[in-house]
């Protein structure tokens, strides 16, 4: 019975010109395996990457290495989000990066809505109500600012009776304030709030300016108040 060769020993044997070039997807791979091996420039781009994933924006303010990180690797971090059908969007003037679905995805048989990054953030009515109202809030902001101040803050006080106006009131006081404190927390999980201080004041964050189509949510607010105004009509 004849023994077979021993295996080369793979490690100590030097590579030939035969050598296959790493598939398409050992790129993403590079980011993910053996976290020792990283360079300090992988290492910064990977922690990018999955700050997008996890929370889909980077403020300036509240992450500053890895924003910077957003702007300096800009091409490698949309090379990577490329195969989840994704890509960064940057807005220098507020200091922003955040994920987006990339232009035509909704192409062919494929619904943009089912993508599930949309699937995850999509509002329901009454977020989306309260999303116009801040927004419009912010947008005020920054008219008397500038754009690119995002110390915008609103008492509760202020969006209480706005929410009220096209929800109408629920009869009693404590259960307006906590249907509203309920739709900002959802709104805070989607990035566009702060928490509510000890003040009962809330930072509206930058994001909220590119959450919707600002047409869209005013043909809601609009429509809403047409609403509320025929129900009030029809009181006796």
């Amino acid at each position: 019975m004849h023994r077979q060769p021993d295996a080369p020993n793979t490690p100590n044997t030097p590579n030939t010109p035969n050598t296959p070039d790493p598939a398409p997807d050992q790129a993403l791979g590079d980011l993910t395996d053996s976290p020792s091996e990283h360079t300090p420039v992988e290492r910064a781009v990977k922690d990018c990457v999955q700050e997008l994933l996890r929370t889909g924006v980077l403020e300036a303010t509240r992450k500053p290495n890895l924003y910077r990180t957003a702007l300096t690797a800009r091409d490698t971090i949309n090379g990577l989000l490329e195969a989840l059908d994704l890509c960064m969007q940057i807005d220098e003037v507020r200091g922003l990066a955040f994920i987006r679905v990339v232009d035509g995805y909704d192409g062919g048989d494929r619904d943009q809505w089912s993508h599930p990054l949309l699937r995850r953030q999509r509002l329901n009515l009454e977020q989306s109500l309260l999303v116009a109202i801040l927004r419009r809030f912010y947008v005020a902001h920054e008219v008397d600012k500038g754009v690119g101040d995002d110390a915008a803050v609103v008492h509760l006080d202020q969006l209480l009776p706005e929410l009220n106006h096209f929800l109408g009131e629920t009869g009693s006081d404590r259960q307006d304030d906590k249907r509203l404190r309920l739709l900002l927390e959802q709104l805070r999980g989607h990035g566009l709030v702060s928490e509510i201080d000890d003040d009962e004041r809330l930072r509206i964050r930058p994001l909220i300016v590119h959450v919707a189509n600002p047409a869209n949510l005013q043909n809601l607010l609009a429509a809403l108040a047409r609403q509320a105004g025929a129900d009030r009509g029809q009181d006796p």
